[in-house]
């Protein structure tokens, strides 16, 4: 028979921080509920376009990039710029695009001044697709967040605006060697 240890659930990173406050500083577990959160939320839309689209979450964003510029939607976006957009490197940016030119969502357009690169556009099965994928995705985060009362909502809004401004800062602070001139 098994140790009694090896039978107890693995623990995520939040409950074991939780089980052990001293530690731990406030600020690594917020860091730990941040993630926390992502990951499921993360996990549950993965899921959930597999399931119900059998697309994958970086063919959603890809798509979501697609249609999000209003001057990309006639001629496209290169996959350079794709790949700027969504921080993966090309090689991943055009595998992507290989299995969405297989499935007919988009397509490839040359490029009217430069022979060795080509536009990707969806194609109207795309944006037909990707409509539909959108509004059930916008559903999904509507449920996730049911819990969780507007005016909580706004307050989390203006918190995480704040998170976010102080870890630029903290950024810009390391980048210029621990000065805050610039």
């Amino acid at each position: 028979m098994p140790p009694e240890d090896d039978a107890a659930p693995a623990l995520d990173a939040e409950t074991r921080v939780h089980e052990r406050p001293g530690d731990h500083q406030d600020e690594l577990r917020l860091w730990l509920r941040l993630l926390t959160c992502t990951t499921l939320i993360e996990g549950e839309v993965r899921t959930r376009l597999r399931e119900r689209f059998d697309v994958t979450l970086p063919r959603f964003d890809l798509m979501a990039q697609l249609v999000k510029e209003p001057a990309s939607a006639d001629a496209g976006m290169t996959l350079g710029e794709l790949s700027r957009r969504m921080m993966v490197s090309n090689g991943n940016i055009t595998g992507l695009v290989e299995r969405l030119l297989e499935q007919g969502l988009v397509e490839r357009v040359p490029h009217p001044s430069d022979r060795r690169a080509a536009y990707v556009r969806l194609t109207a099965a795309g944006h037909a697709s990707f409509a539909e994928m959108a509004a059930a995705h916008a559903d999904w985060i509507a449920s996730v967040f049911e819990g969780v009362a507007p005016d909580e909502m706004r307050a989390l809004m203006h918190l995480l605006g704040r998170l976010k401004r102080s870890a630029q800062t903290a950024i810009e602070v390391r980048k210029n060697g621990g000065r805050t001139d610039g």
